[in-house]
Protein backbone atom coordinates (compact mmCIF):
# COMPACT_ATOMS: atom_id res chain seq x y z
CA UNK A 1 0.00 0.00 0.00
CA UNK A 2 2.59 2.57 -1.03
CA UNK A 3 2.73 2.98 -4.36
CA UNK A 4 0.60 5.57 -6.13
CA UNK A 5 0.88 2.62 -9.29
CA UNK A 6 -0.91 0.27 -7.37
CA UNK A 7 -4.83 -0.31 -6.93
CA UNK A 8 -6.40 1.76 -4.33
CA UNK A 9 -7.20 0.56 -0.93
CA UNK A 10 -11.38 0.57 -0.35
CA UNK A 11 -12.10 2.17 2.90
CA UNK A 12 -15.57 2.02 4.73
CA UNK A 13 -16.71 4.08 7.54
CA UNK A 14 -19.83 3.49 9.21
CA UNK A 15 -21.39 7.00 10.66
CA UNK A 16 -20.02 8.91 8.06
CA UNK A 17 -22.57 11.91 8.70
CA UNK A 18 -21.61 12.47 12.15
CA UNK A 19 -18.61 14.05 13.68
CA UNK A 20 -16.10 11.38 14.38
CA UNK A 21 -16.55 10.43 10.65
CA UNK A 22 -16.42 14.04 9.31
CA UNK A 23 -12.73 14.47 11.51
CA UNK A 24 -11.47 11.51 10.19
CA UNK A 25 -12.68 11.53 6.16
CA UNK A 26 -10.30 14.57 5.60
CA UNK A 27 -7.74 13.01 6.64
CA UNK A 28 -7.64 9.92 5.40
CA UNK A 29 -8.73 11.58 1.80
CA UNK A 30 -5.35 13.30 2.36
CA UNK A 31 -2.92 10.72 3.10
CA UNK A 32 -2.65 10.55 6.62
CA UNK A 33 -4.05 6.93 7.19
CA UNK A 34 -1.97 4.92 4.84
CA UNK A 35 0.69 7.03 3.81
CA UNK A 36 1.32 9.88 0.73
CA UNK A 37 1.37 7.51 -2.00
CA UNK A 38 -1.52 5.30 -1.24
CA UNK A 39 -4.75 6.09 -3.46
CA UNK A 40 -7.83 5.40 -1.67
CA UNK A 41 -11.96 4.59 -2.49
CA UNK A 42 -14.36 6.13 0.13
CA UNK A 43 -17.38 4.34 1.12
CA UNK A 44 -19.55 6.17 3.42
CA UNK A 45 -22.17 3.87 5.03
CA UNK A 46 -24.94 5.99 6.70
CA UNK A 47 -28.58 5.31 8.06
CA UNK A 48 -31.26 6.74 6.06
CA UNK A 49 -31.49 9.49 8.40
CA UNK A 50 -27.53 10.46 8.31
CA UNK A 51 -27.59 10.72 4.72
CA UNK A 52 -28.14 14.23 3.72
CA UNK A 53 -24.99 15.25 6.20
CA UNK A 54 -22.84 12.41 4.50
CA UNK A 55 -23.59 13.94 1.24
CA UNK A 56 -22.30 17.30 2.22
CA UNK A 57 -18.96 15.68 3.74
CA UNK A 58 -19.13 14.50 0.34
CA UNK A 59 -19.43 17.66 -1.45
CA UNK A 60 -16.35 18.85 0.69
CA UNK A 61 -14.09 16.26 0.13
CA UNK A 62 -14.93 16.77 -3.80
CA UNK A 63 -14.10 20.52 -3.09
CA UNK A 64 -10.72 19.28 -1.42
CA UNK A 65 -9.87 18.07 -4.96
CA UNK A 66 -7.95 15.24 -2.69
CA UNK A 67 -4.98 13.92 -5.38
CA UNK A 68 -5.03 10.58 -3.51
CA UNK A 69 -8.41 10.17 -3.60
CA UNK A 70 -10.20 8.24 -6.23
CA UNK A 71 -13.95 8.27 -5.51
CA UNK A 72 -16.61 8.60 -2.88
CA UNK A 73 -19.66 6.70 -2.59
CA UNK A 74 -22.54 7.25 -0.71
CA UNK A 75 -25.29 4.04 0.64
CA UNK A 76 -26.97 3.14 3.13
CA UNK A 77 -26.82 -0.62 2.20
CA UNK A 78 -23.77 -2.70 4.58
CA UNK A 79 -23.73 -5.28 1.35
CA UNK A 80 -22.46 -2.18 -0.75
CA UNK A 81 -20.81 -0.64 1.48
CA UNK A 82 -18.72 -3.49 2.97
CA UNK A 83 -18.34 -4.72 -1.17
CA UNK A 84 -14.95 -5.14 -1.44
CA UNK A 85 -14.10 -3.55 1.14
CA UNK A 86 -10.11 -3.29 2.74
CA UNK A 87 -10.26 -1.39 5.68
CA UNK A 88 -13.54 -0.63 7.85
CA UNK A 89 -13.75 1.75 10.54
CA UNK A 90 -17.11 1.09 11.98
CA UNK A 91 -17.90 4.54 14.09
CA UNK A 92 -22.00 4.78 14.10
CA UNK A 93 -23.36 2.64 17.23
CA UNK A 94 -26.07 3.23 19.32
CA UNK A 95 -25.48 5.56 22.59
CA UNK A 96 -26.84 4.83 25.80
CA UNK A 97 -29.66 7.37 26.71
CA UNK A 98 -31.45 8.40 29.59
CA UNK A 99 -33.33 5.10 31.37
CA UNK A 100 -31.24 2.56 28.94
CA UNK A 101 -30.43 -0.28 31.32
CA UNK A 102 -27.10 -1.94 29.87
CA UNK A 103 -28.92 -4.80 28.25
CA UNK A 104 -30.82 -2.34 26.34
CA UNK A 105 -27.86 -0.98 25.31
CA UNK A 106 -25.95 -4.29 24.51
CA UNK A 107 -29.04 -5.42 22.42
CA UNK A 108 -29.60 -1.89 20.45
CA UNK A 109 -25.83 -2.24 19.37
CA UNK A 110 -26.48 -6.16 18.25
CA UNK A 111 -29.02 -5.26 15.87
CA UNK A 112 -26.36 -2.48 14.46
CA UNK A 113 -22.84 -4.89 14.72
CA UNK A 114 -24.24 -8.13 13.88
CA UNK A 115 -25.62 -7.21 10.24
CA UNK A 116 -22.42 -5.02 9.52
CA UNK A 117 -20.80 -8.45 10.80
CA UNK A 118 -22.48 -10.46 8.49
CA UNK A 119 -22.10 -7.94 5.77
CA UNK A 120 -18.31 -7.65 6.24
CA UNK A 121 -17.91 -11.82 5.84
CA UNK A 122 -20.13 -12.33 2.34
CA UNK A 123 -18.33 -9.06 1.09
CA UNK A 124 -15.27 -7.50 2.19
CA UNK A 125 -12.17 -8.10 0.25
CA UNK A 126 -9.83 -11.17 2.26
CA UNK A 127 -7.41 -8.86 3.10
CA UNK A 128 -10.34 -6.68 5.04
CA UNK A 129 -9.39 -5.18 8.63
CA UNK A 130 -11.63 -3.98 10.91
CA UNK A 131 -11.66 -1.14 14.11
CA UNK A 132 -14.47 -0.85 15.86
CA UNK A 133 -14.80 2.57 17.18
CA UNK A 134 -18.49 2.92 18.48
CA UNK A 135 -19.28 2.17 22.16
CA UNK A 136 -19.10 -0.29 24.02
CA UNK A 137 -16.58 -0.89 21.54
CA UNK A 138 -14.68 -4.33 22.58
CA UNK A 139 -18.07 -6.58 22.71
CA UNK A 140 -19.19 -4.09 19.76
CA UNK A 141 -16.09 -5.89 18.05
CA UNK A 142 -16.72 -9.31 19.24
CA UNK A 143 -20.27 -9.37 18.34
CA UNK A 144 -19.27 -7.96 14.52
CA UNK A 145 -16.72 -11.16 14.54
CA UNK A 146 -18.85 -13.43 15.83
CA UNK A 147 -20.50 -12.96 12.76
CA UNK A 148 -18.61 -12.60 9.79
CA UNK A 149 -18.17 -16.38 9.14
CA UNK A 150 -15.14 -16.95 7.75
CA UNK A 151 -12.88 -13.68 8.27
CA UNK A 152 -9.91 -14.61 10.60
CA UNK A 153 -10.71 -13.69 14.00
CA UNK A 154 -7.60 -11.60 14.16
CA UNK A 155 -8.64 -9.11 11.84
CA UNK A 156 -11.34 -7.70 14.54
CA UNK A 157 -10.32 -5.08 16.67
CA UNK A 158 -11.33 -2.41 18.71
CA UNK A 159 -9.99 1.37 19.55
CA UNK A 160 -7.73 1.64 22.55
CA UNK A 161 -5.46 4.03 20.92
CA UNK A 162 -7.42 6.59 22.39
CA UNK A 163 -6.76 5.84 25.89
CA UNK A 164 -3.52 5.32 24.88
CA UNK A 165 -2.92 8.74 23.61
CA UNK A 166 -4.61 10.23 26.81
CA UNK A 167 -2.59 8.42 29.29
CA UNK A 168 0.48 8.99 27.25
CA UNK A 169 0.13 12.90 26.73
CA UNK A 170 -1.15 13.17 30.73
CA UNK A 171 1.82 11.42 31.77
CA UNK A 172 3.83 13.44 29.60
CA UNK A 173 2.58 16.78 31.16
CA UNK A 174 2.06 15.44 34.64
CA UNK A 175 6.85 14.85 34.12
CA UNK A 176 7.18 17.66 32.25
CA UNK A 177 8.38 16.24 29.16
CA UNK A 178 7.55 16.32 25.37
CA UNK A 179 5.25 13.71 24.45
CA UNK A 180 8.34 11.97 22.60
CA UNK A 181 10.05 10.98 25.84
CA UNK A 182 7.33 8.63 27.17
CA UNK A 183 7.31 5.30 26.18
CA UNK A 184 5.83 1.84 27.14
CA UNK A 185 2.30 2.65 28.08
CA UNK A 186 -0.13 -0.19 28.13
CA UNK A 187 -4.01 0.24 28.33
CA UNK A 188 -5.51 -3.07 29.40
CA UNK A 189 -8.88 -4.74 29.48
CA UNK A 190 -11.97 -2.89 28.41
CA UNK A 191 -12.44 0.48 26.67
CA UNK A 192 -14.41 2.18 30.18
CA UNK A 193 -14.30 3.31 33.24
CA UNK A 194 -12.19 -0.32 34.12
CA UNK A 195 -9.88 -0.09 31.92
CA UNK A 196 -6.19 0.26 33.32
CA UNK A 197 -3.37 2.30 31.86
CA UNK A 198 -0.48 0.61 33.25
CA UNK A 199 3.18 2.73 33.76
CA UNK A 200 4.91 0.47 35.51
CA UNK A 201 6.68 -0.81 32.85
CA UNK A 202 6.79 3.16 31.12
CA UNK A 203 9.60 4.76 30.57
CA UNK A 204 10.36 9.01 30.47
CA UNK A 205 13.32 9.71 28.33
CA UNK A 206 15.86 6.63 30.06
CA UNK A 207 14.49 6.06 33.15
CA UNK A 208 11.93 4.36 34.72
CA UNK A 209 8.18 6.40 35.07
CA UNK A 210 7.90 5.30 38.58
CA UNK A 211 11.03 7.00 39.22
CA UNK A 212 9.83 10.23 37.81
CA UNK A 213 6.39 10.89 38.63
CA UNK A 214 4.69 10.34 42.30
CA UNK A 215 3.90 6.68 42.46
CA UNK A 216 0.91 7.40 44.23
CA UNK A 217 -0.40 9.36 41.51
CA UNK A 218 0.00 7.19 39.03
CA UNK A 219 -1.80 4.35 40.63
CA UNK A 220 -4.51 6.52 41.65
CA UNK A 221 -5.66 10.19 40.31
CA UNK A 222 -3.72 9.38 36.91
CA UNK A 223 -6.19 5.98 36.61
CA UNK A 224 -9.17 8.04 37.11
CA UNK A 225 -8.30 10.83 35.18
CA UNK A 226 -7.73 8.50 32.01
CA UNK A 227 -10.37 6.07 32.05
CA UNK A 228 -12.69 9.26 32.86
CA UNK A 229 -11.38 11.81 30.72
CA UNK A 230 -13.99 11.64 27.95
CA UNK A 231 -16.66 12.33 30.71
CA UNK A 232 -14.52 15.76 31.08
CA UNK A 233 -14.34 16.41 28.01
CA UNK A 234 -17.77 16.35 27.34
CA UNK A 235 -18.61 18.25 30.90
CA UNK A 236 -16.39 21.30 29.00
CA UNK A 237 -17.13 21.30 25.74
CA UNK A 238 -20.50 20.13 25.93
CA UNK A 239 -19.56 16.94 23.35
CA UNK A 240 -17.81 13.75 23.51
CA UNK A 241 -14.22 13.67 21.88
CA UNK A 242 -14.44 13.85 18.37
CA UNK A 243 -10.66 15.08 16.76
CA UNK A 244 -9.05 13.02 19.39
CA UNK A 245 -11.16 9.92 18.71
CA UNK A 246 -11.18 10.06 14.76
CA UNK A 247 -6.70 10.94 15.00
CA UNK A 248 -6.66 7.47 17.40
CA UNK A 249 -8.70 5.59 14.72
CA UNK A 250 -6.28 7.00 12.11
CA UNK A 251 -3.43 6.17 14.33
CA UNK A 252 -4.43 2.60 14.98
CA UNK A 253 -5.09 1.42 11.16
CA UNK A 254 -1.53 3.23 9.96
CA UNK A 255 0.43 1.09 12.56
CA UNK A 256 -1.26 -1.76 11.85
CA UNK A 257 -0.60 -1.43 8.19
CA UNK A 258 2.60 0.18 7.98
CA UNK A 259 4.14 -1.00 11.04
CA UNK A 260 5.44 -0.51 14.65
CA UNK A 261 9.10 -1.26 14.06
CA UNK A 262 9.86 -2.29 17.89
CA UNK A 263 7.66 1.07 19.39
CA UNK A 264 4.58 -0.27 21.51
CA UNK A 265 1.17 -0.02 21.32
CA UNK A 266 -2.17 -0.60 22.94
CA UNK A 267 -5.05 -2.00 20.71
CA UNK A 268 -8.28 -4.45 21.40
CA UNK A 269 -7.29 -7.55 19.48
CA UNK A 270 -8.60 -11.18 20.12
CA UNK A 271 -7.23 -12.72 22.95
CA UNK A 272 -5.42 -16.33 22.56
CA UNK A 273 -5.15 -16.48 26.27
CA UNK A 274 -2.19 -14.22 26.74
CA UNK A 275 -1.81 -13.04 30.26
CA UNK A 276 -4.31 -15.06 31.90
CA UNK A 277 -7.12 -13.18 29.37
CA UNK A 278 -9.59 -15.68 28.00
CA UNK A 279 -9.49 -16.39 24.70
CA UNK A 280 -11.61 -15.04 22.31
CA UNK A 281 -12.30 -11.68 24.32
CA UNK A 282 -11.33 -8.85 23.00
CA UNK A 283 -8.96 -6.73 25.09
CA UNK A 284 -6.69 -4.33 24.98
CA UNK A 285 -3.09 -5.35 25.56
CA UNK A 286 0.17 -4.24 24.65
CA UNK A 287 0.80 -4.56 20.98
CA UNK A 288 3.27 -4.09 17.89
CA UNK A 289 2.52 -4.35 14.30
CA UNK A 290 4.76 -6.21 11.80
CA UNK A 291 3.79 -7.26 8.31
CA UNK A 292 0.38 -6.31 8.53
CA UNK A 293 -0.81 -8.22 11.62
CA UNK A 294 -1.10 -7.39 15.40
CA UNK A 295 1.48 -9.10 17.65
CA UNK A 296 1.03 -8.86 21.69
CA UNK A 297 4.09 -7.85 23.47
CA UNK A 298 4.16 -11.16 25.70
CA UNK A 299 6.81 -11.81 28.77
CA UNK A 300 6.00 -7.94 30.68
CA UNK A 301 6.40 -8.06 34.20
CA UNK A 302 3.05 -8.04 35.86
CA UNK A 303 3.04 -7.29 39.64
CA UNK A 304 0.17 -7.48 42.04
CA UNK A 305 -1.55 -4.07 41.76
CA UNK A 306 -1.76 -4.31 38.12
CA UNK A 307 -2.84 -7.87 37.92
CA UNK A 308 -5.95 -7.08 39.72
CA UNK A 309 -6.70 -3.95 37.82
CA UNK A 310 -6.20 -5.96 34.83
CA UNK A 311 -8.33 -9.15 35.95
CA UNK A 312 -11.23 -6.41 37.10
CA UNK A 313 -11.24 -4.67 33.72
CA UNK A 314 -11.29 -8.20 32.44
CA UNK A 315 -14.06 -9.39 34.59
CA UNK A 316 -16.36 -6.73 32.91
CA UNK A 317 -15.65 -8.01 29.36
CA UNK A 318 -16.42 -11.89 30.88
CA UNK A 319 -19.71 -10.28 32.03
CA UNK A 320 -20.70 -7.97 28.50
CA UNK A 321 -19.54 -11.21 26.28
CA UNK A 322 -22.12 -13.22 29.03
CA UNK A 323 -24.59 -10.79 28.12
CA UNK A 324 -24.60 -10.58 24.55
CA UNK A 325 -24.59 -14.52 24.78
CA UNK A 326 -27.84 -14.43 26.88
CA UNK A 327 -28.97 -12.34 24.38
CA UNK A 328 -28.68 -14.45 21.17
CA UNK A 329 -26.31 -11.75 19.82
CA UNK A 330 -23.80 -14.54 19.60
CA UNK A 331 -23.74 -18.34 19.68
Amino acid sequence: MNDTSHAPVTVTLTGAGGQIGYAALFRIAAGDMLGPDQRVRLRLLEIPQGMRSAEGTALELADCAFPLLDSVELTDDASIGFDGTNIALLIGSRPRTAGMERGDLLEANGAIFGPQGRAIGAAAADDVRVVVVGNPANTNALIAQQHAGGVPAERFTALTRLDHNRAVGLLAAEAGVAVPEVAGITIWGNHSATQYPDVSGATIGDRPALDVVDAEWARGAYIDRVAKRGAEIIEVRGGSSVGSAANAAIEHVRDWVLGTGERRTSAAVVSRGEYGVPEGLISSFPVRAVDGAWNVVEDLEIDAFSRERIDRSVAELVSERDAVRGLGLIG
